[in-house]
């Protein structure tokens, strides 16, 4: 039986869906004061249903969905990108869909909680045809999209169809998430020394994990040795300065369950609604910089003379978006990013 809350959600999802077409269920569910994940769930039964797969096996059909525009999202950035799933190289926690310039992507398996299958019915003019559009949404326990594809072909290919005869109107259960708590900075008199001696950028999450730290307090306990802060205005002048120069750069955004990755020459920026945007021809990256607390330059040590990132992270220390300079394994990091820093810093010291 439908619940009394259950319909209160449809009604306004649906009122709100008549005022603006086009407006994002994320945005919907903030005004109900509900995840995105529980706005979707109340429509089960209704153009909404449940995948009963395993993460792996609901990965193993990304690469036969055909054209898609993938969607992954942090607290202040989204990163649209349409092409085609690469092939899936699928380990028992984690995905890789490996494709530099294309759909690249990590799957972190332990946070994927609830999958559905959506059709939406979007606005058209009278003298259109109701088009529907499919879309495979993936949810962590707290409601919070970990991953987002829209389909794009149309007829849709078989595998859509297959997902939807898996169908079914189970319910999930989500959790509220808990606040992210500050704490004192902790005292980690070898940190300096064992962030030094790393040889592969990838020992850097074994070297947060060992001492129990965020990424954030890292960044702040090395500041003035590996990280140094920049203002919050340094993002849109890294922008700027890269897409004049036809820099390429590897956009990071992560959700918790999903990092994609845009690989290449960025255009140039442009402001629409308070946002920051790149609008290229195969991705969008929508960028609320206004509400980001924190930029960091970051430099890790490796075989090949060390990376350089950029890491910029909200008021409550999430990793919003992170920048680095486009690089083959092997190969020394590009001057003209170092460069670029460089000025950057040379800036703000006159500032």
């Amino acid at each position: 039986m439908i619940s009394s809350q259950q319909i209160a959600i449809i009604e306004a999802l649906d009122a709100a869906r008549a005022a603006q077409p086009r407006l994002p269920a994320i945005e919907i569910a903030e005004r109900l004061s509900i995840s995105e994940g529980e706005l979707q769930a109340a429509r089960l039964g209704r153009n909404v249903w449940t995948l009963p797969l395993t993460p792996n096996e609901l990965a193993a059909y990304l690469p036969q969905l055909g054209r898609v525009k993938a969607l992954t999202r942090s607290r202040l950035a989204v990163l649209e990108q349409t092409g085609d799933y690469p092939a899936l190289r699928d380990r028992p926690q984690t995905g890789l869909l490996l494709a530099p310039g294309g759909l690249d992507l990590r799957l972190l398996y332990l946070h994927w909680y609830w999958a559905c299958l959506i059709r939406d019915l979007m606005p058209s003019s009278n003298e259109e045809e109701p088009q529907w559009r499919w879309s495979l949404q993936i949810f962590n326990q707290h409601g919070c999209a970990v991953h987002k594809c829209f389909a794009l072909e149309n007829p849709l290919p078989r595998p859509w169809g297959a997902l939807a005869a898996l169908g079914t109107q189970d319910t999930p259960a989500f959790t509220q998430s808990m606040p992210r708590l500050k704490r004192p900075l902790p005292k980690i008199p070898t940190l300096a020394s064992e962030w030094g001696e790393m040889r592969d950028v990838h020992q850097f999450f074994a070297l947060l994990k060992r001492h129990h730290l965020e990424r954030i307090e890292a960044n702040q306990l090395m500041e003035g040795r590996f990280t140094r802060a920049l203002p919050t205005r340094s993002l849109e002048t890294v922008f700027q300065q890269a897409s004049q120069r036809a820099l390429p750069l590897m956009l990071f955004v992560a959700s918790p369950g999903c990092v994609q990755i845009r690989t290449g020459i960025l255009p140039t920026p442009q402001r629409a609604r308070g946002w920051l945007n790149l609008f290229g021809e195969q991705f969008t990256l929508h960028l609320d910089d206004t509400a980001i607390d924190q930029v960091w330059q970051v430099s890790k040590p490796n075989r090949d003379g060390g990376v350089t990132s950029i890491e910029a992270f909200d008021a409550q220390g999430a990793l919003v978006l992170q920048l680095y300079a486009e690089r083959q394994e092997g190969r020394a990091e590009r001057r003209e990013w170092r460069q670029l820093l460089d000025e950057l810093g040379k800036q703000e010291a006159v500032a």
